[in-house]
């Protein structure tokens, strides 16, 4: 990869890393900053939703930040865009598609076909 590419992707992730953590405190001063109270159990319940499925989606953001990490110190390691399995280089279209991959397409379509056949 050319050191412009590895910037390119080195700013991605840290622009969507700061995004990511910036909702999150969001989240957090929304969800601790109210003391509503509802008469209704039904708006209750459905606030408890709304809440759990809020939860949901920042614990899946925090996999991410993980993830998007993980690439920015691939980066600085050098090994950023090369399959972790062969070791060939991952194409430039698979990392402009899903750019925290480790693995090449053909490692991953052998892995997938693996899963399905454990029927994982």
């Amino acid at each position: 990869m050319t050191p412009d590419q590895l910037e390119y992707f080195r700013d991605l992730f840290t622009q969507r890393i700061e995004g990511l953590l910036g909702e999150a405190g969001k989240t957090v001063s929304e969800m601790t900053g109210g003391t509503e109270s509802f008469p209704d159990v039904t708006d209750r319940a459905s606030q408890e939703s709304d809440r759990n499925f809020e939860l949901r989606i920042r614990d899946r953001e925090r996999k991410l930040v993980k993830k998007l990490s993980e690439a920015l110190q691939r980066i600085d390691d050098g090994t950023f865009g090369i399959c972790k399995v062969c070791g060939k280089d991952i194409s430039e279209k698979r990392l402009m598609a899903r750019p925290i991959t480790t693995l090449c397409i053909g490692c991953k379509t052998k892995q997938e076909e693996q899963e399905k056949q454990r029927g994982e």
